[in-house]
């Protein structure tokens, strides 16, 4: 007889069957179920958190692309307001009246009216040894020789003690008086004013408010500006905060706490490099972008500078194929135009002349002094 398709199937059914069976009869194991599904919640936890992380990112560097984006206002450049750090050489000996007069050379025709001069650094206890500085006076001098007009700040900083158990610690009033008579101490070797980079100053702090109040009296009264470099401001909201419990370094400050500092100041410096930003056109729109929250919390009566990176590192924080003096001059340039494009207390900032190289100056004179 012929096989009908039923009997046909047959042994397949019963293997099927047979496999059923050895599965119902097989030992369970309940606690190894359990594991399975705590895996798979994790899993699908982590990959929602990575994904609630890296979100707001992605967000964010495509909303600096768009910023990069657009032409400058016209007349978007230089305030004959600039400035310049200079390095510790210019006043310990190694800087010679020839390389003044190079420099002289150098600054004609361009809109820098302030050279900071690292003077220092202050001791942790603010103490400044004049013997830091033995040839301040004749740099002085010899600046206002072949480059009249010209201010010489003394640029004096620290490492605080915000981070780790070394460094300057604000909080202690002795600390803070000893800053002021190092101050009274550099404006009476004859410099033009005074310029603080104390780092890593963290947002809200009060005690470098109140420094600033005693420092601003005696610059006031010696009629010379008190300046600062300042902290970049918060990209997103509150993001000091999330990024201090992240690592341990808040590294920006909210944009009310830049606003106090500002007011209290003559001049105000934004270090706007080693942003983390790998591309040009990210750094750029990231530069529009801290020009722009800078320029809505500056008084009017106060110098607002945005940093220009006069170096080449790589390292974390800072690629120099993207922190380039052209996208930086664009990026300043596009801030400006959409905030205050007719601001005139408003400048650049050159960091630093020792690592510059001539295509730092052709497009720091190309793209904003023109």
């Amino acid at each position: 007889m012929e096989p009908t398709a039923q009997t046909a199937g047959e042994p397949a059914a019963e293997e099927e069957t047979a496999a059923r069976a050895a599965t119902d009869t097989a030992p369970h194991d309940p606690a190894a179920a359990r594991g399975a599904k705590r895996r798979r919640r994790l899993g699908r936890a982590a990959l929602a958190l990575v994904l609630l992380l890296l979100l707001p990112v992605l967000a964010a560097e495509l909303a600096l692309r768009l910023n990069y984006n657009g032409d400058p206002a016209a007349g978007t450049h230089t305030r004959n307001r600039d400035a310049i750090w200079l390095g510790h050489a210019w006043v310990d000996g190694r800087r010679t009246d020839a390389d003044v007069t190079a420099l002289a050379r150098r600054l004609r025709n361009t809109g820098i009216r302030d050279l900071y001069v690292h003077a220092g650094p202050l001791e942790h206890d603010g103490t400044l040894p004049a013997s830091d500085y033995p040839g301040a006076r004749r740099l002085i001098g010899a600046v206002h020789r072949a480059a009249p007009g010209i201010r010489v700040q003394a640029w004096l900083g620290d490492v605080l003690a915000s981070e780790g158990p070394d460094g300057m610690r604000l909080e202690r009033p002795a600390t803070r008086a000893a800053v002021v008579t190092s101050t009274r101490q550099v404006l009476a070797a004859g410099f033009d004013g005074a310029h603080f980079d104390l780092e890593p100053l963290h947002s809200g702090d009060r005690d470098y408010l109140a420094l600033l109040d005693a420092l601003h009296r005696v610059t006031a009264a010696a009629g010379v500006p008190l300046s600062v470099a300042a902290h970049q401001i918060d990209p997103l909201p509150a993001f000091h905060s999330l990024w201090g419990t992240l690592t341990g370094h808040p590294k920006w400050w909210s944009q009310a706490y830049f606003g106090q500092v500002a007011r209290r100041v003559d001049q105000i410096a934004v270090m706007s490099y080693d942003t983390m930003q790998p591309l040009q056109s990210l750094y750029g729109g990231y530069v529009a972008e801290q020009t722009s929250l800078a320029l809505e919390v500056t008084p009017k009566s106060t110098d607002l500078l945005m940093g220009l990176p006069f170096y080449h590192e790589n390292r974390f924080g800072h690629r120099a194929r993207a922190e380039t003096v052209p996208a930086a001059v664009r990026g300043v340039r596009l801030g400006l135009s959409r905030t205050d494009a007719g601001r005139e207390n408003f400048g650049v900032a050159l960091y630093v002349d020792f690592a510059a190289t001539e295509g730092d100056w052709s497009a720091y004179r190309e793209g904003w002094v023109r």
